[in-house]
């Protein structure tokens, strides 16, 4: 269907529309959620993720389609024609993966059953477990339950209910009447999966009790008589569950005497009143009742009204508890230690001997909260300049932080508050900090701050030496157990001196920067891209081997796009490992039959960027924050560092290579981006995720041991 999309153009089309390419990455996530290989609880919680992505996928793929749609209603010179297609597109595609999802819910409950985990509803319930369940509900339960009463009269519905929470529509037919009202599901307060107690269970399998859940929107289903009795009259009571998403930009006020922060939360207020986009029901509503849900939203036709299952917000699902065996999970993988750290007393010692490189979550993140955590006691730091784009909700590096400025360090902290869907933690935080005496940067606002920097001053032999943090991840200790990512810790003192040029650019963009070294973004980003393709290009025209080895999660940015096409055109070989969307289409003859692409999908979200490019033989590599995307290369501030230990360098490609090579956990995308495996045939088994644990294993070892091995 992706590639109907493309054959309605009367001219030849070579960049796939985004929106299709992020739908064929949920599309490899449901994959995982339906491979028998992967262990049961985590094709769960896999589903758990698919769901998830789709809600920020309406929230801000879906509402910006949306959005360009009715731009071209208002204003007929704006050029957009194939909006209107792209968004029929997608409703089709999202209704497949639909059911899709659906089976493999239903494949997943009778596999759990085979394992005695059980979901049950309140019709299933015993009599004890009923009363259980409704001394629970009133006790647990019902302080947390406030429902919304719905009249003709009233306000819009659409701004009395949050975006992507789990609601009930409950109809009381009584007397000559019938009344409707809306129950949210609390899930943000309580667990939304229940265990019986096991002692109520009267079946046995094999001589044993089974784990039996039920989901809290049962729960509340239940008890619904308990909850409206004395307030109506109603001779029979129903409920179906629903979710609304809803658009997820801003409406900010340009109006210069308020500050910032303050505008962000309004912002955040104004959430609750953006346009819906997305209507997701149980299909068992009668239709009377999804007519009345309509008309109280005002869903016009470019709203997706998606039918689904009895249940909405899967995402819960990705904490799903295990109660069965350890092997319904992923082994854990315990953390690595880091040889370079390891032998010496202090990270600063560490550094200061050679550039160390941290690979998460293979290695513990805890070297980094270490390093924060010394500097904020060592005599010898005098300041501490980091960026915050999202953090932990309990942050071990930020209380560290508190702790700098307790003992007279200077902080600063560049804090971004428009990182879509932490605002209120980061503006949490950022009062806090200011509080403290920490000097809290609020950057810019027209431009993101993406990137992942840490500089630390440190006052040696009458001297200021700087140490610097450059990473693909965010400094947060939840996302480094599950993202893989890189953190250079160095301290050389040219690049370490850049670093503070970045900090000095977000207060002052005014100024004039030269950058030698690393690569920032907006304004220095492009042309040193393309100056790197454009290397490989002339070296391909003059004979000479030119190869570029990309890994990034996502590469929608068109003039790199074409910057590629014309490196393929002219010979240069080109691998690409994308997490996400990739608008460029390998294979075409004449175009990018030297550009090969793959995504690899499996236990850990893939998040690292690394660009390698030959250069004749020299071969140069840089880490960054930043994807191959127009946004991150025009409008945050990003930075990537190149890497200059050549043994750093080589690990680095290696790596790389054991991703290019997987064959078990690897999709090919090609023009139609069907995410087909890549196949094996009778080569050794690669798993990437797993293999780059063991590599990085055995460097742990030291270099005498790995001669002995």
């Amino acid at each position: 269907m992706a590639m109907a999309f493309l054959r309605n153009k009367e001219t030849p089309v070579h960049y796939f529309p985004k929106e299709l390419s992020w739908l064929s990455f949920n599309e490899r996530v449901l994959q995982e959620a339906a491979d028998p290989k992967n262990p049961l609880i985590e094709r769960l919680r896999f589903l758990g993720i698919y769901s998830n992505n789709m809600d920020e996928f309406y929230r801000v793929r879906v509402a910006d389609v949306k959005r360009r749609i009715l731009l071209k209603k208002f204003d007929s010179n704006h050029e957009d024609e194939g909006a209107e297609e792209l968004l029929h597109e997608i409703q089709n595609h999202v209704l497949r993966m639909g059911t899709k999802f659906n089976s493999i819910y239903q494949e997943l409950q009778l596999e759990l059953r085979k394992h005695n985990i059980e979901f049950i509803d309140q019709r299933k319930l015993n009599e004890s477990q009923s009363a259980w369940v409704r001394s629970y509900f009133k006790d647990k339960v019902l302080r947390h339950i406030s429902p919304i009463i719905i009249s003709p009269d009233s306000q819009t519905l659409a701004k009395r209910l949050e975006d992507n929470a789990t609601y009930l529509m409950v109809e009381m037919t009584g007397p000559g009447k019938t009344e409707h009202a809306i129950v949210q599901v609390p899930s943000d307060e309580m667990s939304r999966f229940l265990e019986l107690p096991i002692e109520l269970n009267r079946t046995k399998k094999r001589g044993r009790y089974r784990h039996q859940f039920m989901m809290l929107d049962d729960v509340i289903i239940h008890c619904l008589k308990d909850l409206f009795s004395g307030f109506f009259e109603f001779c029979e009571i129903q409920a179906y569950s629903l979710k609304l998403t809803k658009d997820a930009e801003y409406n900010l006020s340009d109006t210069l005497d308020q500050s910032l922060l303050d505008k962000m939360s309004r912002g955040l207020r104004q959430r609750l009143e953006a346009e819906p986009v997305r209507l997701v029901y149980d299909a068992a509503m009668p239709e009377n009742m999804l007519k009345t849900l309509q008309k109280q939203l005002g869903a016009s036709t470019l709203d997706a009204l998606i039918p689904g299952g009895r249940y909405r917000n899967f995402k819960d699902f990705i904490s799903f508890p295990n109660s069965g065996h350890a092997s319904l999970e992923f082994a854990p993988l315990p953390p690595l230690h880091s040889p370079d750290f390891e032998q010496h007393p202090t990270a600063f010692d560490a550094i200061r001997s050679n550039d160390v490189l941290l690979h998460y979550p293979y290695h513990n993140f805890t070297y980094f909260t270490e390093w924060i955590r010394q500097a904020s006691f060592d005599p010898k730091v005098t300041s501490i300049k980091m960026t915050m784009y999202r953090v932990a909700k309990n942050s071990r590096v930020i209380h560290s932080l508190l702790d700098a400025v307790r003992n007279g360090k200077q902080v600063t902290v560049v804090v971004e508050l428009k990182a879509r869907f932490d605002e209120e933690n980061n503006i949490q935080w950022a009062r806090r900090m200011t509080q403290a005496g920490i000097q809290v940067v609020f950057g810019l606002t027209t431009l993101k701050i993406h990137s992942k920097l840490c500089l630390i001053s440190r006052l040696e032999k009458g001297q200021q030496v700087k140490y610097a943090h450059i990473g693909t991840g965010n400094f947060n200790e939840r996302t480094a157990r599950v993202y893989t990512d890189m953190s250079l810790f160095t301290c050389h003192q040219e690049i370490c001196d850049e670093v503070d040029q970045v900090f000095e650019f977000v207060e002052y963009t005014y100024k004039p920067f030269v950058f030698k070294h690393l690569i920032v973004s907006p304004t220095w980003s492009r042309p040193k891209l393309n100056g790197l393709i454009e290397r490989e290009i002339t070296h391909a025209q003059q004979g000479r081997k030119a190869e570029i080895v990309l890994k990034v999660n996502n590469l929608v940015d068109d003039q790199i796009v074409d910057m590629l096409y014309r490196a393929s055109q002219a010979g240069v070989k080109i691998r690409i490992i994308v997490r996400g969307m990739c608008s460029l289409i390998p294979g075409i003859p004449g175009k990018s039959a030297n550009i090969k692409v793959i995504s690899v999908l499996d236990r850990f979200l893939e998040h690292a960027r690394v660009y390698q490019f030959l250069n004749g033989g020299d071969v140069d590599v840089y880490l960054s924050s930043a994807d191959w995307m127009t946004r991150n290369i025009e409008q945050r501030v990003e930075v990537g560092v190149p890497i200059y230990d050549s043994r750093i360098k080589q690990q680095i490609m290696t790596i790389l290579d054991l991703q290019w090579n997987d064959n078990v956990k690897a999709r090919v995308i090609d023009k139609t981006q069907s995410n087909p495996y890549v196949k094996r045939g009778n080569k050794k088994s690669i798993r990437s995720q797993q293999a780059i644990y063991d590599y990085l294993a055995s460097q742990q070892l030291g270099p005498t041991v790995q001669a002995l091995l």
